[in-house]
């Protein structure tokens, strides 16, 4: 038997960079992947509730899925395109407009595809916000999470991520996130300063520590946006595609009404990389070729998340997910109820929801003995916070057992 078969963690140490860093929580060498479950080189089992932050809400490997993709290949469909027309790209566009964006009030948005990456959106949005405005200035938030590209990245507040930018960050003025008096009050300085380029927001944070903007605040973006002229740019890349219960995480404050809404991860269906941006159609003034890049035309992830669409003319599926995010609520607050008060809280919303305790170190503690006992889970915000991000498809009854195992878990070290 070789080194590499013996501890193939080794292999990993040995030739990829030091910035790797979900490995270092858990690390084992997985080897295959199915619903809501993965497995190690050794054949242990685990539950999944990090879902490729995010990325695969629909869980490993839908076979319905899977053999789309599958079929297109034997079928000697194109991968790459650039943005050339393609069957694959029709059918994503046509089926994503007639299923997701007309039912929901946004058949005036265009889709622009540019490139495989959720910063990749981000940074298209910017861009087009500033082209049509002739204005540089852009609004973020505290705790927001864009990107680690560097337009992203000025919109990123994440200590790590901006120490390593290694230029200015400019451009970006951050105010308080929701609904405190300082949030709202920033909010009216902003009005009266000079007027941004763009607004741009997550309705909840996901590597923030699951913050969530209430609706008499977001009416508020919304407002200021229309007196000073800025578009709003909702960052919906790890919220939306279900998510929080609804396709997009935005549906129940409508009077957002967000002039670019950036996608990705749970897009394509099946984690393979692909990021969208929705633009209101009279500001899509983009010159032919003005912003593009080479993997602009993914056709494997156009076919996957077509196929991923079929979930949401099921009614059993959209039940379900309603159900579920209802459970994961009930479940969490029971076992924030069996703690001391104060001990922690429930955040988040749907099935993007966590607990936060008041010491960081404790989340991180829950997450190891978690892991020691086969579920996958992350920390976000600055490690006060556990992060379940379970697939919108694994039963009640398996979200019953798992919640079981957190509650035992977290009534232990929550407590110590």
């Amino acid at each position: 038997m070789t080194e590499t078969a013996r501890t193939p963690v080794a292999v990993f140490e040995r030739h990829e960079s030091n910035v790797r860093s979900y490995c270092r929580d858990f690390p084992v060498v997985f080897e295959r992947a199915a619903g809501h479950h993965l497995w190690d080189t050794s054949g242990r089992r685990y539950v999944d509730l990090l879902c490729g932050a995010g990325s695969l809400n629909y869980g490993h490997n839908p076979p319905a899925i899977v053999e789309r993709v599958t079929a297109y290949l034997r079928a000697g469909g194109p991968v790459q395109s650039l943005d050339l027309h393609t069957v694959a790209k029709a059918d994503f566009l046509e089926r994503f407009t007639n299923l997701v964006l007309e039912p929901r009030g946004l058949g005036d948005h265009v889709t622009q595809f540019p490139g495989p990456a959720g910063t990749l959106a981000v940074e298209a949005a910017l861009k087009l916000a500033r082209k049509v405005t002739g204005r540089t200035e852009v609004i973020a938030f505290t705790g927001g999470f864009h990107g680690a590209s560097l337009g992203a990245l000025a919109a990123t507040t994440s200590p790590l991520l901006r120490g390593a930018a290694g230029v200015p960050l400019t451009d970006v003025t951050v105010l308080p996130y929701g609904d405190a008096h300082d949030a709202v009050a920033s909010l009216d300085r902003a009005e009266a300063a000079d007027p941004p380029a763009a607004i741009l927001l997550e309705t909840v944070q996901g590597e923030g520590g699951l913050h969530t903007a209430p609706r008499p605040w977001l009416a508020r973006i919304r407002e200021l946006a229309d007196t000073t002229g800025a578009l709003v740019i909702v960052d919906d890349i790890q919220a939306g595609c279900g998510r929080t219960g609804t396709f997009f995480s935005f549906e129940d404050a409508p009077e957002l009404r967000p002039d670019l809404v950036c996608l990705s991860k749970s897009l394509s269906g099946m984690g393979l990389p692909m990021a969208a941006l929705l633009i209101r159609r009279e500001i899509d003034r983009w010159a032919p070729g003005e912003h593009n890049g080479t993997f602009r035309g993914h056709n494997l992830a156009f076919v996957a998340g077509s196929a991923a669409l079929d979930h949401w003319t099921d009614p059993h599926f959209t039940t379900h997910a309603a159900e579920l995010t209802t459970a994961i609520r009930t479940s969490l607050a029971s076992i924030t109820d069996a703690l001391p008060v104060g001990a922690a809280e429930v955040v988040g919303k749907g099935a993007m929801s966590g607990l936060r305790f008041p010491a960081p170190g404790t989340a991180g503690r829950i997450r190891e003995a978690l892991f020691r006992g086969g579920i996958v889970a992350e920390t976000s915000g600055s490690g006060h916070v556990l992060k379940l991000l379970p697939p919108l498809t694994i039963s009640l009854t398996e979200w019953k057992k798992v919640a079981d195992t957190v509650g035992d878990t977290v009534q232990v070290l929550a407590t110590a």
